[in-house]
């Protein structure tokens, strides 16, 4: 029986891509699962796909009133949360000569902002033995040309990540940073396929990641199996940025 069978997670962003595959992967280990998105018919999908055991939530994740109010209804149903991936995201390339206001606080409020009080929110609901996932990026490591907003925010996200892992470890709560390379999700559906090889080239293992594999090394950290793990980031990038 999987360590994670009962337990009760909440995955924000868990509607598509990586998130989804993290939110699948818990509920075939036996964990009940609560998916936000922003978008109804995406929850509706992704709970369907799923098929049980799984619960969407439509919200705005920049609400704090919202991210409360999903926190305080998992703990009316289910007393306590064990396990928190935050996933929501965004990612749209701008040259610094076209950076605005709008495209600097989107990725900053997206990204970052919105996962800070995501965390803040559910702390309440989350007891000793809790873990925290975020799913960060290879981008937060590397200098990335028209992409500086995306890389800054994901190094922002490991930054923290490092400091909750600090404070919260007195409470026996744990957190963890995953931190994929390219994978195949619907932000590259519209790449080029000379621009997929190309990044393909920079990849020793040779493609890009699937999903899954970015969910199986999320739920490694968040089982008993990394009891001991606080604080470290966790690359599924096929060597991209390792060798």
């Amino acid at each position: 029986m999987s360590d994670m069978n009962g337990k009760i997670c909440l995955v924000l962003g868990g509607a598509k891509g990586i998130g989804l595959a993290i939110a699948a992967r818990l509920v075939g280990d036996g964990a009940i699962v609560f998916i936000t998105s922003r978008n109804k018919d995406d929850v509706d999908m992704a709970v369907s796909n799923i098929g049980k055991n799984v619960h969407g939530v439509v919200l705005d994740p920049s609400r704090i009133d919202d991210l409360e109010s999903v926190v305080s209804d998992i703990q009316k149903k289910h007393r306590k949360i064990d396990a928190l991936i935050l996933n929501a995201g965004v990612s749209e390339p701008l040259a610094l000569d076209d950076f605005s206001l709008q495209h600097f606080d989107h990725h900053f409020t997206t990204n970052v902002r919105n996962h800070v009080f995501a965390l803040k929110a559910s702390l309440p609901a989350m007891e000793r033995g809790g873990a925290v996932v975020l799913i960060g990026s290879i981008a937060g490591q590397a200098g990335v040309p028209n992409y500086s907003a995306y890389a800054a925010t994901k190094a922002s996200l490991r930054s923290f990540a490092r400091s909750w892992a600090a404070e919260l470890a007195p409470q026996g709560i744990r957190v963890n940073v995953v931190s994929p390379g390219p994978t195949e999700t619907s932000m590259f559906a519209s790449v080029p396929e000379e621009v997929k090889a190309s990044i393909i080239s920079t990849i020793p293992l040779g493609r890009m990641a699937h999903p899954r594999e970015v969910a199986s090394a999320a739920k490694f950290l968040l089982s008993n199996d990394a009891s001991f793990i606080t604080g470290t980031e966790l690359c599924v990038d096929g060597g991209a940025k390792q060798v």
